[in-house]
């Protein structure tokens, strides 16, 4: 029996210890957006520094000027490569509370149609997915004193708030952090049982916009069509952020944005079956977005603009007749390409200031900002990572894009200069932000086995 078969024989035989594991930081709530967490952010870090240094990791919690990054080396591998591991331990919010099935952090094991599940905020973004390498190194330790290459771990706990003391993080620890690559698992699969590896991200801007009219709240009937209407006025702006194409209407949006390879798109094509499927798993029937795109096209490598909530007035039980004197949105934009963050964020500013009428007045508030990503696809690391997961899966893993932002990537392009190794087993249906997230444990126990087989095939020259 060679040391793989034994590492993957104690995965497992331990999945009922690693499953109570994930549910002991599951039931930390630290959501990092929410002062009111702030200790619990705390007591999750130092949960996973307790947890590796258990293991046999240098490991401790490292202050910011927000909540804290968890710093842990196990390096022991003299001659093999070395490798930084990312992931965060801070979660989402979890509004709307009455749509949980259960309490988000009361996590449990379920029967669903697709097999068991392991529910509860964070199992799946990103506390399961960052505990399937931490146990897989676990298995490693145990089966053979060590681990087969070098490894740094950094934990982030302000990934669901924008990461503001991440960039500074890295700039000083810079020596401390430096790898031949870094390793993420912040990502999914493509469907059930075929692993990939994402080889694109898309870039992200967030925007708070708030409307100002009167002074006060105002009393509907005796104020009704005499004073400005500051929802009206943000309802509209937000309109017409689109045009009847679906394209966006910011000036200069779309520099920077690339068309997509007629190559990619036919690739892309073959990968039947999944659009329809896409929609109908969230009661939807219908594409919306710019026309003439395949959905794989837009969540991809198409830039979007999406609102992401709206406030004002009187939202409570019952009703007020009231004009609101303020009205609020959030707004984010993916981005592709080399579109600059800092210039679509000019450009929605002058967008709605250019439409403010008289006796109204706007402010901002950014919510982080980060370009796309594109990653070399004939890195080394890419093709082990691929002949492990398919060790694993029984087939070769696709090569995807992925709709969503992961700032940290390009952080350690430019900040670190690593490339990254994209890895992750989630599902489109783990809803994570979403009331009732769930991580399958399947995606726990076969990405765990996965993290085992990659690692020895990283080390491998």
């Amino acid at each position: 029996m060679t040391a793989l078969d034994g590492v993957l024989k104690r995965v497992d035989g331990n999945l009922d210890q690693a499953i109570r594991r994930l549910f002991d930081l599951v039931r930390i709530p630290s959501i990092s957006t929410d002062p009111a967490h702030a200790a619990d952010c705390v007591r999750a870090a130092d949960w996973l520094v307790a947890d590796l240094k258990g293991m046999g990791f240098e490991a401790r919690a490292a202050a910011t000027a927000g909540h804290p990054m968890v710093v842990a080396h196990h390096c022991r591998a003299p001659g093999k490569p070395h490798v930084l591991f990312y992931g965060h331990y801070d979660v989402q919010p979890v509004d709307p509370l009455h749509l949980w099935k259960r309490p988000p952090f009361e996590p449990a094991v379920i029967e669903a149609g697709t097999g068991r599940q392991l529910t509860g905020r964070g199992t799946s973004d990103d506390k399961g997915q960052l505990m399937t390498f931490v146990e897989a190194a676990r298995m490693w330790i145990a089966e053979t004193g060590s681990l087969p290459l070098n490894v740094t771990i950094l934990f982030e706990g302000e990934e669901e708030s924008g990461s503001p003391s991440l960039v500074p993080f890295l700039r000083k620890h810079r020596k401390e952090l430096k790898a031949e690559y870094a390793l993420v698992c912040d990502t999914g699969m493509w469907d059930r049982n075929s692993p990939c590896i994402t080889t694109a991200l898309r870039g992200l801007v967030g925007e708070e916009v708030t409307i100002r009219a009167a002074n006060r709240d105002l009393h509907s009937g005796m104020y009704g069509s005499a004073a400005r209407n500051p929802i009206h006025v943000l309802a509209d702006i937000l309109a017409s952020l689109h045009d009847a194409k679906g394209r966006l209407t910011l000036p200069g949006f779309y520099k920077g944005e690339p068309e997509t390879p007629k190559a990619v798109l036919a690739q892309w094509k073959k990968l039947k079956g999944q659009e329809r499927k896409f929609l109908t798993d969230i009661g939807l029937s219908v594409a919306a977005g710019e026309k003439g795109r395949s959905l794989l096209e837009m969540t991809w490598a198409r830039p979007t603009a999406e609102v992401n909530g709206i406030s004002g007035g009187y939202t409570g039980d019952g009703f007020k007749t009231v004009i609101a004197s303020e009205a609020k949105a959030k707004v984010s934009f993916r981005l592709v390409g080399t579109q600059d963050p800092d210039a679509v964020r000019a450009s929605f500013r002058a967008h709605v200031k250019k439409r403010l009428p008289r006796d109204c007045k706007a402010t901002f508030a950014p919510h982080g900002g980060s370009p796309a990503i594109r990653l070399d696809p004939k890195m080394p690391a890419l093709a082990k990572a691929a002949g492990a997961l398919k060790d694993e899966w029984g087939k070769a893993a696709t090569l995807t894009a992925m709709g969503g932002s992961i700032p940290v990537v390009g952080y350690f392009q430019s900040v670190l200069a690593m490339q990254s190794l994209l890895v992750g087993f989630g599902l489109d249906d783990d809803r994570i932000h979403s009331p009732n997230e769930k991580y399958e444990l399947a995606s726990f126990h076969r990405g765990t086995r996965s993290w085992a087989r990659i690692l020895q095939a990283l080390a491998k020259s």
